[in-house]
C-alpha cells in the first residue's frame, strides 16, 4: 500500500517554535508527531512512502532518512503552498495510479483502524463531530453512511462532521485526474486548491465515498490543541519514563516523558510534560507543556508552554511559547 503524507506547511499558528522547527517534529508524549503517523500506516502494511515537503523540508527528509534508514521513502517538493490539493498533485509522477492510495495530512494524528477501512469495498474519509466545524473540509453523509456533499471552510456549515486528514482512496487514477482538471482550470476556493473540491467533484461524477466516523482526533495545528494532545497521548500510553533520563531529588508526577540525557534536579515535573533529550531541569516547577532537546531550565515556574531546543530560562512564572536557540534571563541579577 501507498501513503502520501503532506509536510510542507509552515506552521505558522505554532510560531515562533516553527520558525526554525518544522511543526511535525514536535515532540508529544516523547514522540515526534511525525512518527506517530509513519509508525502508525508501517504497522498497517503502508509500503511506500511519499512525503511531500516544502518549508524546512530538508530536517523532515533528513529526520526520516536518520530514523527510518530501511523506510522506503520518496520525497517531492511544493515550491509553492496552494493547498492540500496541490499538495497532493505534487506526488502524480512518484504513485502508482492503479494502487489503493492512503493520504495522512501531517498535522493530524488519528485513531483509525487501517486494516478495517481496507477491508471497504469503498473509498472512506474520515470524519468526527465538533462543534465548529468552519474551520475544516464538512461532510454531508447520508444514512448509509455515504458522503452526499462536501465543502472546504463553510462559512455557514450544513452539517458538523468535519474531515479529519486521512483518506483512503480506491480510484486513484480518478483522483489524480480531479486534481489536474481543477488546477489546470484554476478551480480555486479561497485561493487555494483543496482536496475536498477534488473528492466533491469525484462524487458528482459518480464515485461512491462512504464516511468512516472514528473517535479520537488530534489536530495539532495550535499551542492549546498541541497541549492538549500531549496530556492526553501521555495518559493513554501510560508513559512514565525515566529510564532514558535523570531524576535527583525531585518529584515526578505522572503521566510524564523524560528522554534520553534529560537531567532533572530538585524540580517537580509533571503532570502532562514531554521533555526532550539532554535537557537539563533545576530548581523549577513545571505542569502541562513540551520542553524541547538541548535546553536549560533553571528556577522556572511553567505551565502550559512550549518551549523550543538548544534554549536556555532562568527565573520566570509563565505561559510561554518560545521558539528555538532562545536565551532568557528574567531574575532581575546586575551585571557589573
Amino acid at each position: 500500500m501507498q501513503a502520501i503524507i503532506p509536510v510542507a506547511g509552515a506552521g505558522t499558528r505554532l510560531r515562533p517554535l516553527t520558525y526554525t522547527q518544522p511543526k511535525v517534529l514536535i515532540s508529544v508524549a516523547g514522540k515526534p508527531i511525525l512518527s506517530f503517523i509513519i509508525d502508525e500506516l508501517a504497522e498497517n502494511d503502508v509500503t511506500e512512502f511519499i512525503f511531500v515537503i516544502g518549508y524546512l523540508g530538508e530536517k523532515i527528509k533528513e529526520f526520516v532518512e536518520k530514523n527510518y534508514p530501511k523506510l522506503n521513502a520518496r520525497f517531492v517538493v511544493q515550491e509553492k503552498r496552494e493547498g492540500s490539493g496541490h499538495a497532493i498533485w505534487q506526488a502524480r509522477g512518484v504513485i502508482d495510479h492503479d494502487k489503493e492510495l492512503i493520504v495522512h495530512l501531517g498535522d493530524t494524528i488519528v485513531d483509525v483502524d487501517i486494516k478495517k477501512i481496507a477491508a471497504e469495498k469503498y473509498s472512506m474519509l474520515c470524519v468526527k463531530k465538533v462543534d465548529d466545524p468552519r474551520a475544516f473540509g464538512v461532510a454531508e453523509i447520508d444514512e448509509d453512511g455515504f458522503i452526499t456533499d462536501m465543502i472546504e471552510k463553510p462559512t455557514i456549515p450544513k452539517s458538523n462532521m468535519a474531515l479529519v486528514g486521512f483518506y483512503y482512496i480506491r480510484e486513484t487514477k480518478k483522483l489524480m485526474d480531479t486534481l489536474g482538471h481543477i488546477i489546470k482550470h484554476e478551480l480555486r476556493n479561497n485561493n487555494e486548491f483543496y482536496l475536498t473540491d477534488a473528492l466533491m467533484k469525484m462524487v458528482r461524477e459518480g464515485v461512491r465515498i462512504k464516511a468512516c466516523k472514528i473517535e479520537h482526533w488530534y489536530d495539532v495545528g495550535k499551542k492549546d490543541i498541541l497541549l492538549e494532545t500531549n496530556a492526553t497521548l501521555l495518559k493513554n500510553l501510560g508513559t512514565k519514563n525515566l529510564s532514558e533520563g535523570h531524576s535527583e531529588n525531585s518529584i515526578i508526577v505522572s503521566p510524564v516523558s523524560i528522554a534520553h540525557g534529560a537531567k532533572i534536579s530538585n524540580s517537580i515535573i509533571g503532570p502532562n510534560v514531554t521533555i526532550g533529550e539532554n535537557t537539563e531541569v533545576s530548581y523549577s516547577i513545571i505542569q502541562n507543556s513540551i520542553i524541547g532537546s538541548f535546553t536549560r531550565l533553571e528556577n522556572m515556574v511553567l505551565h502550559d508552554s512550549l518551549v523550543g531546543s538548544d534554549s536556555s530560562m532562568a527565573g520566570l512564572s509563565q505561559s510561554l511559547n518560545i521558539g528555538d536557540n532562545t536565551e532568557i534571563d528574567l531574575r532581575g541579577e546586575q551585571k557589573n
